[in-house]
Order: C-alpha cells, then sequence, then structure tokens
C-alpha cells in the first residue's frame, strides 16, 4: 500500500494527472487542478497518497497535505460519493472550508461542486455531519445565539465579504460566550480586518 511518493515532477497531463518518478519509477497520480498548478516539471515534489484498490484497477491520488487526503478517506467513505466525485469536491473546496460549510449547512457553497445538485447536497450535508470534525456554529447554546450568527452573516455579505471570508472569521468566535449580535459582528469584523492585512 502506497501511503506517499517522493521524487521529481516528469509531467502535467490535462486530465488532471501528474507523472512522478521516484528513483526511476514513474507513478501516475490523479490531482486537484489546484495541486496540479503546484507540480511544476522537474521540481522535486512530495505527495501524500490515497492507494485505491479495486478488482480491475489500483490508482493513486495524490495531495500536497496530510489534511486534504484524510478528508479524501472520509467523502470516499461517504454513501454515494466515489473518488472521481471527492476529487472534485476537493478542487472546488479545501478541507477547512469543507468543515465550515458542513458546519453552516450551506448547501449553495455544496452545490457549487460540478455534478452536485440541491438534493445531493443535503443529502451530503446530513452524512458528512456524522463523518467531519464539524464544530458546532449555528446550533444555539446560549439564548439568542442562532438568531445573532445568522444576522452578522447576513450584515457581512451585505459588507461585499465572500461566503468563506465570513465562514472563516465566524469559525473563530466562540458563540456559547458571544451571544450578543453587535459583539459577534466586532469579533468577526476584526478577524476579518486581521486576515486582509495578513
Amino acid at each position: 500500500m502506497i501511503g506517499s511518493l517522493r521524487g521529481t515532477v516528469v509531467e502535467r497531463m490535462a486530465d488532471g494527472l501528474a507523472l512522478v518518478e521516484v528513483e526511476g519509477v514513474g507513478y501516475l497520480v490523479h490531482v486537484t487542478p489546484r495541486t496540479l498548478a503546484e507540480l511544476e516539471p522537474t521540481s522535486p515534489a512530495f505527495l501524500y497518497v490515497h492507494h485505491h484498490i479495486r478488482e480491475d484497477a489500483q490508482t493513486l491520488f495524490g495531495f500536497l497535505q496530510r489534511d486534504e487526503r484524510a478528508a479524501f478517506g472520509v467523502l470516499i467513505a461517504t454513501h454515494g460519493i466515489g473518488p472521481s466525485m471527492a476529487m472534485s469536491i476537493l478542487s472546488t473546496h479545501t478541507p477547512r472550508a469543507l468543515v465550515d460549510i458542513v458546519a453552516s449547512s450551506d448547501i449553495a457553497a455544496l452545490t457549487l461542486v460540478p455534478g452536485v445538485g440541491k438534493k445531493t447536497a443535503e443529502r451530503l450535508l446530513v452524512e458528512l455531519k456524522n463523518r467531519l470534525d464539524v464544530p458546532v456554529i449555528d446550533e444555539p447554546s446560549g439564548p439568542g445565539e442562532t438568531t445573532s450568527v445568522g444576522d452578522v452573516r447576513t450584515a457581512l455579505l451585505g459588507l461585499g465579504y465572500t461566503d468563506s471570508e465570513v465562514r472563516e472569521a465566524l469559525r473563530d468566535i466562540d458563540t456559547s460566550t458571544h451571544t450578543d449580535a453587535a459583539d459577534i459582528l466586532r469579533s468577526a469584523l476584526a478577524n476579518l480586518g486581521a486576515r486582509r492585512a495578513g
């Protein structure tokens, strides 16, 4: 079972394949477009690998980060998601963004993935909440919390921030101690300002 590859990038192919040579042996590895862009021909490369074995084929899926490989494993263990769909999801959303999407039940974000319609997105949200390490964002642990977070999200989107920026900003706020919408908004804006400055 292959768990990683360290070698030299020989070739990038248009269909999401990279040829990586390790000690004279070339391995064809399926990667996301984001990863493919990082794999410059003739440059050294290290990939975390998921070695997918079926009766009729063995396929390698490569990832630059360990959390991507872990997310891929969770996705393909989910009913109705095969390797191709899992790669499509990870091509559209990073693992951290995926956790935030599931935590906030963001169906619209999941439907951005090619081949995922509204009904499929709804089913995936339910199944992934049980599989991913999802922080509680919108479930109330204090009076008015759900409404407050929703109001803040709407306000930030109205100010021109993107869905992913809003999710990241809210993810860092402990909504069990911050239940007032104005307080959450101040904290979220501080987070967004720090991110853009950094």
